[in-house]
């Protein structure tokens, strides 16, 4: 067979499969830089980068914003996402 786990049981039920985290915050602060000189920086309004900072109602991303972002901050896409496991 092959190593890959599924989500979904016969019974049709999901799993709890964990979650990604948005760490734009951390990111951030750890370079002391600002949600409003970010916006500067980045030309993105600054209620996206805020809901992305307060990580508030996150269940779709903007891989673009995020291109943005780590072109500015010099960092990977990992830095900024992580998966929690359940």
């Amino acid at each position: 067979m092959d190593d890959y786990t599924g989500i979904i049981t016969y019974s049709y039920q999901t799993k709890n499969y964990g979650r990604i985290r948005v760490t734009l915050r951390q990111a951030l602060e750890s370079r002391g830089i600002t949600r409003n000189r970010l916006r500067t920086l980045t030309g993105v309004k600054y209620d996206v980068i805020d809901r992305y900072y307060r990580s508030d109602s996150v269940h779709m991303v903007d891989l673009d914003f995020f291109a943005k972002i780590c072109y500015v901050l010099n960092c990977d896409l990992s830095e900024l996402l992580q998966y929690e496991k359940e």
